[in-house]
């Protein structure tokens, strides 16, 4: 099992902040794509990976993170800073 976070305009897109999901992905990328197939709300929030940034256990990561022995993943805009 898998905890998958929802920051920011993509927890308002897929209509909740959090869900808890079996999954055979590989990686990041594995994920993103059998999120997307879940449902409109996934597929408006991956739309654009450009868009989108993420953490795998807390630490930032690309799409070709492995997810082996993983136990959060969590997707959220950009982040800016001044």
């Amino acid at each position: 099992m898998l905890d998958v976070l929802y920051f920011a305009w993509l927890r308002e897109r897929i209509g909740q902040p959090r869900e808890r999901i079996e999954t055979s992905a590989a990686t990041v990328r594995d994920l993103v794509a059998e999120l997307a197939a879940m449902d409109e709300w996934h597929a408006a929030a991956f739309s654009d990976m450009s868009a989108v940034r993420c953490a795998v256990d807390q630490q930032l990561a690309e799409l070709d993170t492995s997810l082996n022995e993983v136990r959060e993943v969590a997707f959220f805009p950009p982040m800016t800073g001044g």
